[in-house]
């Protein structure tokens, strides 16, 4: 039964009013405190002047404070439009100014004379007058239930506004996710596969913990202490548990988890296959797929094994297509620029505010992205087609170099990336993050030797001790470029 995310919360609470519905560090939520408090702060919000289909930009850190106001702006029939607490002021005023929302919460107040100064904005510690009622409100549902945000091509950011209303069935199943079970996040909120999975915990009723950053142990930690069926994760926190001492990774009971999600980023195929031998086939899932929504593919442990280094084939609802430069399909086996459709038709999922949708006739729509299928239909990416490396008149695909560099030991990271070459046109540049731990140059390229073409090894390294990905596993291969070359 369908039902609007602004009853969502009471019909949780009456099942499982003393329960734990969020958990941050040593912050609970019950649900029947969770009713309460966002039926306050939406009765707030609306007094600031936030109605039915408005924006609210939530610049908030993980805590629970970020899901009260994502459900409190539910409650009017509003849309949360989640960002980054720690954006540049120039960078979050971008967004603000694009979105027009009614309300911004967390951000400081802009200065007199800015393009977004008569926008009403609450600090991030915002509390709800005690003295409004805390009674249900009335049913409201937004038209979109999220509008997230993502750079755009130009370098101006974009909002992705779904075209699904904010309603959910929480007996319907989703992603594996049970009810009323257990699910950790470790990732930043604003990005969208962490909110996606938070949310989805609480839609099927859920205990839903969060992390204010992702730590290693932390996570193992808290697998084992709450019991976590489900969690949400990044290659780049899987490699970090796993470089972990093993008396450490395996001090932890994690006999409860049943499932572990994957995505938002290429798994390198040895750090999957070590999951997969650690915690069992059944466990291990991972999905690719855009904020845009056009369409997904699935892939579960077991699955992988019979088609190494696949994301799996599309699932119902949607279809994948594969062509080159000149618009032609690509046969089986054969690198060109992936296409998504789904069934329901272009622009069926999302709309775009401040950008255009790259697309080819016929409503096929591309999120940039490069790959093959083979004969069965499973998905295998390259890499980003504004990433690759030309090099020699060699395509270079960034993410097959830093998978190779990745794996080898006291690397935690790496991006690599072209920088200009007289000769070459482009010459790979790898930046390696070590943590402190030791590695030269001649050991690093010896490894790599074993594992790559020679065209594909990286003709200048550089060593760093801070990370290159962000707890969502984005590395910003552009802004590592500019400031090199800027240097």
């Amino acid at each position: 039964m369908m039902m609007s995310l602004s009853r969502l919360i009471s019909y949780w609470a009456e099942q499982q009013g003393d329960r734990v519905a969020i958990r941050h560090d040593n912050v609970t939520l019950t649900w029947a405190a969770f009713e309460a408090r966002t039926n306050r702060l939406a009765r707030a919000y609306a007094a600031l002047g936030v109605g039915q289909d408005d924006f609210v930009t939530i610049a908030l850190p993980n805590g629970t404070g970020f899901f009260e106001a994502c459900f409190a702006t539910w409650k009017l029939g509003a849309t949360p439009q989640p960002v980054s607490a720690r954006l540049p002021a120039f960078e979050r005023d971008q967004i603000v100014e694009l979105a027009s929302p009614a309300l911004v919460v967390g951000a400081p107040v802009p200065e007199p004379g800015s393009a977004i100064a008569g926008i009403t904005h609450v600090p991030a510690d915002f509390e709800a007058d005690p003295a409004l009622s805390d009674d249900p409100l009335p049913e409201a549902t937004a038209a979109s239930l999220k509008a997230m945000t993502s750079g755009g091509s130009t370098g101006r950011p974009k909002l992705i506004v779904a075209a699904a209303p904010s309603a959910v069935d929480p007996d319907q199943e989703m992603l594996n996710f049970r009810q009323q079970g257990s699910v950790l996040i470790p990732g930043p909120l604003y990005h969208n596969g962490p909110f996606l999975w938070a949310m989805y915990g609480i839609f099927r009723g859920n205990q839903v913990t969060v992390t204010t950053r992702f730590d290693a142990e932390e996570t193992l930690r808290l697998l084992a202490a709450e019991q976590v069926d489900l969690v949400y994760m990044v290659p780049t926190m899987m490699q970090r548990i796993w470089s972990l001492p093993e008396a450490v990774r395996t001090r932890y009971d994690l006999s409860a988890l049943k499932v572990l999600w994957h995505l938002a980023a290429p798994c390198p195929d040895w750090l999957k296959e070590a999951y997969i031998e650690w915690l069992g086939p059944d466990v291990i899932w991972e999905l690719y797929g855009g904020t845009e929504g056009q369409g997904r593919t699935v892939i579960s442990g077991s699955e992988w094994l019979a088609h190494r280094g696949s994301v799996g084939r599309p699932v119902e609802g949607c279809a994948f297509k594969i062509f080159d430069d000149e618009g032609n399909e690509c046969p089986p086996g054969e690198v060109g620029e992936l296409f998504l459709l789904p069934d329901s038709g272009q622009g069926s999922t999302y709309r775009y505010v401040g950008a255009e949708p790259r697309a080819r006739a016929g409503g096929w729509e591309s999120l940039g992205d490069l790959g093959w299928m083979d004969a069965d239909g499973y998905l295998y990416l390259s890499d980003r087609r504004t990433d690759m490396v030309l090099s020699g008149g060699a395509n270079i695909y960034p993410a097959e170099v830093e998978a190779a560099i990745d794996a080898c030991p006291g690397v935690r990271s790496s991006a690599v990336i072209g920088l200009p070459h007289e000769d070459l046109g482009e010459q790979l540049h790898a930046i390696v993050d070590t943590a402190g731990a030791v590695v030269t140059e001649a050991e690093l390229l010896a490894f790599l030797r074993d594992r790559l073409v020679t065209y594909k090894l990286p003709r200048s390294v550089e060593f760093v001790s801070s990370p290159l990905r962000d707890d969502a596993g984005k590395v910003r291969r552009k802004t590592l470029r500019q400031e090199r070359l800027a240097s």
